[in-house]
């Protein structure tokens, strides 16, 4: 065995150049193994456009909503749209998810007049939200929710969450972040064909 003595002592000992480059080359192959992991998972899970989830107060009557809609000043009740389909949609001007899905909902009551939808503010001003309807053609009424009673009745945590009504105001789907038209035909849709 041949011994070796370093001048200055077992400090002054590094890995030869080639051991640190090999290093570093295994280090820089695991981390693109784990990004295309990473690319992988969010390329094939499913949109969150139109995801549902499950509420205790599906199948059930919706919980009541009225008051002075900020939108015109006129009394809303929601118990007064029975007959129609109704999306009670939670969202906020400073919500991107909600501006995204503005369109979409602007599109739904454009398709199905006979539909309705009632906005619901989640921390947000009414004058805020009014110029926010006002400037992305929200037609339909909104109501302030300023101790959070609604949402809290509702079971909403943060928005955009909506919730589909059948004409009898029975809920039929809970919506977790951006609703399209589509989706909300699909559901209206079944409820139709099964009778609602």
């Amino acid at each position: 065995m041949i011994d070796v003595t370093y001048p200055d002592g077992p400090a002054s000992r590094t890995a030869p150049p080639r051991r640190r480059r090999r290093t570093a080359l295994y280090s820089a192959l695991a981390l693109a193994v784990v990004f295309a992991a990473f690319v992988g998972v969010l390329a094939t899970r499913k949109s969150a456009i139109d995801r549902q989830a499950r509420s205790p107060l599906l199948g059930l009557q919706a919980p009541p909503i009225a008051g002075t809609s900020i939108v015109d000043g006129a009394h809303l009740d929601v118990a007064s749209m029975r007959g129609r389909f109704v999306v009670v949609n939670f969202f906020a001007s400073w919500c991107v998810p909600c501006q995204d899905e503005q369109p979409q909902l602007v599109k739904w009551l454009g398709e199905s007049p006979s539909h309705a939808i009632v906005g619901v503010l989640f921390s947000d001003t009414p004058g805020r939200a009014k110029a926010y309807l006002a400037a992305n053609a929200g037609s339909w009424p909104a109501v302030a929710d300023p101790d959070g009673q609604l949402a809290l009745n509702y079971g909403v945590r943060g928005p955009p969450e909506s919730y589909l009504l059948d004409p009898q105001g029975v809920v039929l789907a809970k919506f977790v972040g951006e609703v399209s038209a589509a989706g909300l035909d699909r559901i209206v849709a079944q409820a139709q064909a099964a009778g609602a």
